[in-house]
């Protein structure tokens, strides 16, 4: 079980949130916050496995609050903004999802992050079995599309 906190200033995005993180299984949502300046003071005393955080919030972005995190949980960026992809990257955003995304988006991305805790906690094989090969239709591939 992933313990989940969401970060954005618009109600509407954190209820769509919330929701989404409701129906998958193994995400436990512990707290929202319509700000990251909240959400600090909660990880000082609270540790969570994932982050859903918004970036264009009033104080403090979503950037900055990743960036000044330390011991850094797991995060997922939920913005409108295509152009802070490479800064969450950098900050080895496990995804980052473009609103108004799909709960299909959102489910892949949750995916994503329980695959990586689980890698993490020693309960999946780092690489595949030997035996089993990969042809080229069964990979998946990511692509990144940004302007400069």
């Amino acid at each position: 079980m992933l313990k989940c906190i969401a970060i954005d200033d618009e109600p509407l995005a954190l209820r769509q949130i919330s929701a989404y993180i409701a129906k998958i299984p193994y995400l436990e949502l512990a707290a929202t916050f319509n700000n990251a300046i909240e959400a600090q003071q909660r990880l000082a005393s609270e540790r969570v496995d994932l982050i859903f955080v918004d970036i264009n919030m009033p104080d403090l972005n979503g950037v900055d609050f990743v960036r000044a995190l330390t011991n850094r949980p797991m995060v997922v960026f939920t913005t409108a903004y295509s152009e802070y992809a490479i800064d969450g990257f950098k900050l080895d955003a496990v995804d980052y999802l473009l609103k108004p995304f799909s709960f299909a988006d959102f489910s892949r991305a949750a995916a994503k992050a329980n695959s990586l805790y689980e890698l993490r906690q020693g309960r999946l094989p780092a690489q595949p079995d030997s035996d089993s090969e990969a042809t080229p239709k069964d990979r998946e591939y990511i692509s990144v599309k940004a302007d400069y």
